[in-house]
Formats: C-alpha cells, structure tokens, sequence
C-alpha cells in the first residue's frame, strides 16, 4: 500500500511537471528569441543583442501603442476594482431572489464568448460614438475586466465574519467608518489580487480591442496581431516578453500580498 501510494504520487508529481514544461516551453523560447542577434526569428539564437528592445523603444508605433494600452489599462482596472467590489459588497448583503439575477448579468462576459461580446460592445458603441474613441475602449475594458474583480473579491466575502462590522456598528461607527475601518482592510489582499487580474486581461486583451480600435487609437496587442498578419517583425519578440513579463510581475506581486496578510494574524 505504502509503495503503490509513492508511486501515484510520484506519477501525478511527472505528469504535473511534464504539463508545466508544456505550456511555458513556447514562453521560454520567445524570451530567448528576444535577445536574439539574428535579422529573423530564428532558434536557437546565433548570438546575444539587444536590438529587437532598441527598435521597440526607438519605433513610433510601438512606443505609441504601449502607451495606448497602459492609458486604457490603468483608469480601466481602478474603475473595475471600484465597481467591482461595490458590487460583490452589495451582492454579498442582498437576500433579495434578483441577487442571482444580478450576479448573472455581472458575470456574463466570463460566460458568453468574447467575440459575441466585442460584436455587441462594437454595435452599442457605433449608436453611442464612443467607437474608436479612448474612453470607449476604457469603458470596453472595464465591461469585460470587472467580472474578474467581482468574482475574486466575493470569494474573499464569503469567509469573512461579519459579525466584524457588526462589533464596529455597535461601538458607534457609522456604516463608511466601519467599512473604512474593518471591512477594507480584512478584504484589501482580494481587492489588491482583482485590479491585479484587472491589469493583466486589460493589458493582454485583443479580440474587443480589435473590433474598438482605429490607426490612431490603437493598443499593442492590435499591433502585433496587425504585424503577425502582415509581414513578421522579430520586435513582436521583445514585445510578447515584455507582457509575458508583466503579468509575472503582476502574479508575484499578487502571491507576496497574499502571503503578508496571511503572516498578519500572527503577528
């Protein structure tokens, strides 16, 4: 019994790292092929340079659609998170039988495919003049971006002890102060890890961003989805780790915060 244990054991621990190679062996190669000297995309590398991140930060394009997305990004990840948890707040203390209702229609976009999603976003935003506008695709983002955050910070809600407010409610807080001061605080880890995931799909997001996008309001996914289909630039390398890169940053970031307010009670 003891040998046959090990030895499942041993199979799911081969199995798990056989599909962890699987999927980052592409993310691997891509960061290699960045640092490439070749003209092509071309593996293994003949040499090392760094001339596929100098055109990206000395190219025009590239340097305007980076910033496009981090334009988008930001203001559509804080609104996200605001409404975001406004919503799972309000959702977690309604007894009312519309709460599933709700819940579901907030939820959507995780559900419907996304390309149903861009082509009603696309026809809305048409009658509203908000197509090929930069508050458009913002407000596209947040649409599809807030689900993540509702959905993290629920999860959060739903082992928290209310009797918490409650405590702070009869002690005389007002129901903002109690929120300020003891709800914030115990669900910020979830809240923190929703604007994460906020970040990360706004950032990487293409299949909305090409039916909202023009030649002069343009992110960098369309770009690379615009270059992949016409003539192969070896800068999309530098390009692909440096999101590849971002949403490392963002998962650590997002692991390190859990794991403070993890140590918290035991300080």
């Amino acid at each position: 019994m003891f040998y046959s244990a090990r030895f499942w054991g041993g199979l799911r621990g081969v199995i798990n790292l056989l599909l962890a190679v699987y999927m980052l062996a592409p993310l691997v190669v891509i960061l290699i092929i960045s640092f490439s000297s070749a003209l092509f995309l071309s593996f293994p590398p003949p040499g090392f340079s760094l001339q596929y991140y100098e055109k990206m930060f000395s190219n025009p394009t590239w340097t305007r659609t980076l910033w496009t997305s981090v334009k988008i990004m930001v203001p559509s990840a804080v609104i996200a998170t605001v409404l975001g948890t406004a919503a799972a707040l309000a959702l977690s203390r309604m007894e009312s039988r519309w709460a599933v209702l709700i819940r579901g229609l907030l939820m959507a976009p995780l559900i419907i495919p996304v390309i149903i999603t861009a082509a009603a976003i696309f026809g809305v935003f048409r009658i509203w003049g908000l197509y090929g506008t930069l508050p458009g695709l913002i407000l596209a983002h947040v649409i599809l971006t807030l689900p993540y955050v509702m959905s993290t910070v629920s999860a959060n809600l739903a082992v928290f002890d209310k009797r918490l407010e409650d405590a702070a409610a009869n002690c005389g807080a007002p129901p903002f102060t109690a929120f300020r001061r003891v709800t914030l605080p115990l669900i910020s880890p979830a809240v923190l890890s929703g604007m994460l995931f906020a970040m990360v799909i706004s950032f990487d997001e293409l299949i909305v961003s090409l039916f909202l996008s023009t030649p002069t309001i343009r992110p960098v996914t369309v770009q690379m989805w615009s270059n992949i289909r016409g003539d192969t630039d070896p800068t999309i390398a530098a390009i692909a780790t440096v999101l590849f890169l971002f949403s490392l940053f963002a998962l650590l970031i997002d692991g390190l915060a859990r794991r403070k307010s993890g140590r918290a009670p035991g300080l």
